[in-house]
């Protein structure tokens, strides 16, 4: 959707609010105003006017931003890349931050077409965008391929992305990224990381750590962890049909971390990068773990399963522990944990838990810089007595039924005491309908501004 850089003839695009729609007519050639006048339009927020020139062709294209608020959002822009005929296309007023607007473009026409007869080639020509001096271009194609290949992934049925195709995708990345690679897998994974292995003991497709490293050793540390359930039947406590429809959306963190980890390579950014998921499937059969039963973690605590369906968390819980062992300076763990979070904020705004008040507000404020909302809840400690158990030293789920994705927070923050900033995301990971830049289906959530505040804080950027 973006041509290479050159001289061709391009058509503008002019962006109006509907304050300004009568000046903007007015500074045109009196044929283009005549006809947009005639036309009706009104700069109503989204909708576009294609206006011809003299000679019958396509001359200019107007878009509204509507009034106030309504032309707040970068990405409302994205509507045009799949509305407007095949041609090259600028932006040429209007446009407040035309790197946003340009990957709104892109985002907006990204189409998941692996199963559609004709796959990726789509359905001819399109319309494309010629850059501005402005718009750093590597940078901004290192956001699409990262934010196209989390969508790609989250995409893809479970029958073609098991644990053994998520650690395939993981070590293609590694490999272009020039990183180092290894999956634990077998007795390697039993013997250290218990809570992994018994997820992932009732599927035949045996569960996996991926954990790859890139990086100069000597700069600081940063940990990506991601929760790679690739299918979650909700184990024995088995979800309902409707709650199961999404569930090859459970390795939507795995992902997220996958594309955040190719932003940081493509940027070079100086840290040592590691990224670990645990990648199973929550499969019901007589292997399958049992509410009731008790295993230890890595970090040599024991966990009481309250409820098998609060699988991810235990997923998490060793890879964190071994992350935070080498007392790395930053983890961030992502994971589509919980419906409570979807309860309290909806699909569009994933919440964050840390304890460090300086990064939760380095993240806040590049949360709104790019436009990639997040919001910050608490871990509220008051409520980490629901996580007792009567029998091991914490259960998985809380008692009680209320703060579901504070007590998950809560749960994770056990197994991290070394580590000097840890984050949690508890994103969708999914686009529930379509808007504006966003396409339904997978999404990339809060990835671009962990980006900008790790670039930040280890970059000066």
């Amino acid at each position: 959707m973006l041509p290479a850089d050159g001289s061709g003839p391009t058509l503008a695009i002019r962006a109006v609010a509907a304050a300004d729609l009568a000046a903007l007519l007015d500074s045109l050639p009196p044929a283009a105003a005549t006809f947009a006048r005639a036309s009706g339009f009104e700069a109503a927020a989204g909708s576009h006017l294609v206006v011809p020139e003299a000679s019958g062709g396509i001359g200019s294209v107007l878009f509204g931003l509507g009034k106030g608020s309504d032309a707040a959002s970068p990405f409302l822009i994205g509507k045009l890349s799949t509305l407007l005929p095949a041609g090259d296309y600028r932006f040429e007023s209007g446009v407040a931050d035309e790197t946003l607007a340009a990957l709104a473009w892109a985002l907006g026409a990204y189409r998941f077409r692996r199963y559609k007869r004709g796959g990726e080639g789509g359905d001819g020509p399109v319309a494309r965008l010629k850059l501005g001096p402005t718009v750093d271009r590597a940078r901004l194609e290192s956001q699409i391929a990262a934010i196209t290949g989390v969508r790609d992934l989250v995409n893809t049925p479970a029958n073609d992305l098991g644990p053994a195709e998520l650690a395939a995708a993981a070590a293609e990345m590694a490999g272009s990224a020039g990183a180092s690679f290894r999956v634990l897998a077998g007795d390697d994974l039993a013997a250290g990381f218990p809570l992994i292995q018994a997820v992932g003991q009732g599927s035949d497709r045996a569960p996996r750590l991926i954990d790859l490293v890139w990086g100069d050793p000597d700069h600081p540390k940063v940990t990506l962890v991601g929760k790679g359930v690739c299918f979650d039947t909700g184990g024995l406590d088995i979800k309902p049909d409707t709650n199961m429809l999404l569930m090859k959306k459970d390795m939507g963190g795995a992902a997220n971390v996958l594309g955040l980890a190719r932003m940081i390579v493509d940027a070079r950014l100086p840290v040592r990068l590691r990224v670990l998921i645990p990648a199973v499937e929550n499969a019901i059969s007589g292997r399958a773990f049992r509410p009731s039963d008790v295993f230890p973690s890595r970090k040599g605590l024991t966990v009481e399963i309250g409820n098998t369906d609060a699988e991810g968390r235990l997923v998490l819980a060793d890879a964190l522990a071994l992350a935070d062992e080498e007392a790395p300076d930053l983890i961030v763990d992502m994971a589509t944990l919980t419906g409570a979070a979807r309860v309290a904020l909806g699909p569009d705004v994933p919440p964050f838990y840390t304890d460090d008040d300086g990064f939760a507000a380095e993240l806040a404020a590049a949360s709104a810089a790019v436009h990639d909302p997040l919001w910050r809840l608490p871990l509220w400690m008051p409520y980490a007595p629901m996580l007792e158990s009567k029998i091991a030293d914490t259960n998985n789920i809380g008692s009680g039924g209320f703060a579901g994705s504070i007590i998950a927070a809560l749960f994770l923050k056990k197994f991290v005491e070394r580590a000097r900033t840890w984050v949690h995301l508890d994103i969708y990971a999914w686009n529930p309908s379509p808007k504006p830049g966003r396409p339904d289906g997978g999404e990339a959530q809060g990835i671009r501004a962990l980006f900008a505040a790790i670039e930040k804080r280890y970059a000066g950027a």
